[in-house]
């Protein structure tokens, strides 16, 4: 792949990303904590990504387009913010942010011992590490969220056949042969990557997502602002605070609500994506009183928001897990409340829900069977705060952000090596 490479000198890392800090996409946030992390550890750690332009124009805070910030060289790249929601309005704000990022990749001096560490978002970032590595020497490593164009056949956006679904398919093969290493989020990603791509086992490496437990802890229901103002102290509360996007499934608990419109409890969303007119519509033609839809919290007042719940939900559709995987689930556990889980049957997601016991789960398509499993939560405090304390270890022992900084860290030291 090029030069020979040194081994000395300061080991260098790039991330690359659309989205970052202060940007509400959960992704950025955790980059950010992964970033400030590998320079706490003595890594030299710089981000390429662009200004604001995740959610709603009104959760676009300034943010300058050159800083340090915590000891991370930060570079953010105009491009144009047109909605997200509308595939002409991504495609167009994703291909101004790579034509830039090629270009500066091909002309930035080279740098010792520096590694690239490409997320899915745009789902297509890779190709550019894929090029730049033909003309000069670039190792990367490629960090798999959402896994297209798989995602995108499921939701129906394009068909599994055709010549789009096929390029895709052969630009993926292309930047995960060209990578040095690859980073999943779960053991049905892995077989994803490799039994599509023909990549070797040994070059995929699951990392689960993480919580930082500073950050986000637990906080009594009672003392959280947002539990007050909006009447969530006393009735029994499951919260979903994320993205409201396709490929979660909202029909087993908006039916489960309706069913419990009379019991003493509530059904939170807080977030955006593009099932949130959908849930609103079904809020208001199932008439459930004891349903709310609010906007994403600014970020300085997630703890407090997270807090104001009896149990948190998480849900992933039919036929996503490995595609994707909800990173909510670790922000829930680092709060302490009890998880409940919708998916199917051989999910990781219910795996690590039972395994740990931190919760409840429940097939996509069992409303009774989830119904049932609330009002056990509900007829049960003391099980609640057993649940919430092991949610909370089960943080600290397997998910934390020191952790999943080590684990990073090391892949993308052998990258550097290969």
């Amino acid at each position: 792949m090029g030069q020979s490479k040194s081994t000395t000198g300061p080991f260098r890392v790039c991330i690359l990303n659309q989205y970052f800090v202060p940007d509400v996409a959960s992704t950025g946030h955790l980059l950010a904590e992964l970033a400030e992390q590998l320079a706490k550890s003595g890594v030299l750690t710089s981000v390429l990504t662009c200004k604001p332009s995740y959610g709603p124009p009104e959760t676009w805070q300034p943010a300058a387009s050159y800083e340090i910030s915590r000891g991370v060289e930060i570079t953010r790249l105009w491009t144009p913010r047109l909605s997200k929601d509308r595939l002409a309005g991504r495609l167009l704000n994703s291909s101004v942010f790579l034509l830039q990022l090629l270009f500066r990749l091909v002309i930035r001096p080279q740098r010792e011992n520096e590694v690239f560490l490409y997320t899915t978002n745009p789902p297509y970032l890779g190709v550019i590490g894929a090029i730049v590595s033909l003309i000069r020497r670039h190792r990367y490593v490629v960090l798999l969220h959402d896994a297209y164009p798989q995602l995108a056949v499921w939701c129906g956006k394009i068909s599994a056949g055709n010549v789009l679904t096929r390029l895709w398919h052969w630009t993926n093969r292309f930047t995960y042969r060209r990578a040095q290493e690859t980073i999943v989020l779960c053991d049905a990603a892995r077989q994803l990557v490799c039994r599509t791509y023909g990549i070797d086992p040994e070059r995929v490496h699951v990392v689960h997502n993480w919580a930082d437990g500073e950050a986000l802890h637990p906080v009594p229901k009672a003392s959280s602002p947002f539990a007050i103002a909006n009447g969530l102290v006393e009735p029994f509360t499951l919260l979903y605070s994320g993205n409201l996007g396709l490929y979660y499934d909202f029909e087993a608990i908006l039916t489960a609500a309706g069913e419990l419109r009379n019991e003493p409890f509530r059904l939170v969303f807080i977030g955006a994506g593009a099932r949130r007119a959908h849930i609103a519509d079904s809020i208001a033609h199932l008439k459930l009183s004891n349903a709310s839809l609010h906007p994403y919290r600014p970020f300085t007042e997630l703890n407090s928001s997270l807090n104001a719940c009896d149990a948190s939900l998480v849900t992933i559709a039919r036929e996503i897990e490995g595609i994707s995987f909800p990173s909510k689930l670790y922000a829930s556990l680092a709060v302490g409340k009890p998880i409940v889980a919708l998916s199917e049957p051989d999910s990781e997601l219910r795996r690590i829900v039972e395994d740990h016991q931190v919760g409840i789960w429940a097939a996509i398509d069992d409303t009774p069977g989830l119904i049932a499993g609330l009002r056990r939560l509900m007829s049960d405090p003391v099980l609640c705060q057993e649940m919430g304390r092991r949610a909370r270890a089960l943080i600290e022992s397997s998910f934390s952000l020191s952790a999943a900084s080590r684990a990073y860290e090391d892949i993308l030291r052998r990258a550097n090596r290969a």
